[in-house]
C-alpha cells in the first residue's frame, strides 16, 4: 500500500495528469490519491522553484555583462496580459507548475507570489481531477 502512495505522490511531483489516473488504475481510495497528488505536487512546486533560482543564478554568472536575454515576442505579450496570477494558476493548470516556474524564472517573475499561485492551481487540479476520475470510475 505504501508503495502505490509513494507512485502515486512520485508521479505528482512532475505530472498529476498521470499520478491520478494511475491511483485509480492500482485500486486507491479517492481520498489517499488526492492527498497523494497534493503532497507530490506541491513538492514538485517547491523543488521546481528552488532550482529554477540555482539555475537563474547559474545562467546569470554565465552571461556576459550588459548583454540582454532574448525573450519571445508571444511569451512576454502574455505575460504582459496576465502576470503572475496568469502564469501561476493558468500555466500550471494548463501545463504543469515546472513549466510555469521555468517560464516564470525566466522572466524574473516574484518568485514567492509565482510558487502561491502554483500551489492554489496544485490543489484546483488534484481537486478536479480526483473528481472526475472518481465519478468517471463509477460511470463503469
Amino acid at each position: 500500500m505504501l508503495l502505490k502512495i509513494l507512485t502515486v505522490a512520485g508521479l505528482a511531483t512532475f505530472e498529476i495528469y498521470v499520478a491520478i489516473p494511475t491511483g485509480f488504475l492500482l485500486g486507491l481510495s479517492p481520498w489517499v490519491i488526492f492527498f497523494a497528488s497534493v503532497t507530490g505536487g506541491l513538492a514538485g512546486v517547491f523543488i521546481a522553484g528552488f532550482l529554477g533560482d540555482k539555475i537563474r543564478a547559474f545562467f546569470h554568472k554565465k552571461k556576459a555583462p550588459g548583454e540582454a536575454p532574448a525573450k519571445h515576442p508571444m511569451i512576454v505579450h502574455l505575460w504582459n496580459k496576465y502576470g503572475i496570477i496568469g502564469l501561476g494558476f493558468l500555466g500550471t493548470m494548463a501545463m504543469g507548475a515546472p513549466i510555469s516556474i521555468a517560464v516564470g524564472v525566466g522572466l524574473n517573475a516574484n518568485l514567492k507570489k509565482l510558487l502561491t499561485w502554483c500551489c492554489i492551481a496544485v490543489v484546483t487540479r488534484c481537486v478536479l481531477f480526483t473528481l472526475i476520475g472518481f465519478y468517471g470510475v463509477k460511470l463503469f
